[in-house]
């Protein structure tokens, strides 16, 4: 059985590459940018695939996986810099679904 990372093992991960940098961490503000950027890309991949703007013969063919990929990296970059642990963020964003919008959404009626 293949053994499957936790969020903080995510972020650990994340956190012993950057370490081996002077540089370290972007600013927040550096790293918001850089999370719009990829978020652009990602969505780019997604027009490409879903929308109505297929690629150009001469772009390179990159996958929505690999986007989303380096979306989670920019994520986990954030929250590490900030010092969040983004399990307990989670956590938190879940609490809030499970309260504020139970009944927000039409549910899948149990057979």
């Amino acid at each position: 059985m293949d053994h499957r990372k936790t969020v903080k093992e995510l972020q650990g991960e994340v956190d012993e590459y950057i370490s081996q940098f002077k540089e370290g961490y972007f600013s927040p503000l550096a790293m918001l940018a850089r999370m719009s950027e990829e978020l652009g890309e990602l969505a780019r991949e997604v027009n490409h695939y879903y929308g109505e703007k297929p690629k150009k013969s001469e772009e390179k063919e990159k996958a929505i996986e690999e986007e989303l990929g380096d979306m989670l990296f920019v994520l986990i970059c954030f929250a590490n810099s900030l010092n969040i642990d983004l399990e307990e963020a989670h956590d938190l964003v879940m609490r809030k679904f499970n309260t504020r919008d139970k009944d927000r959404w039409t549910r899948i009626e149990e057979q």
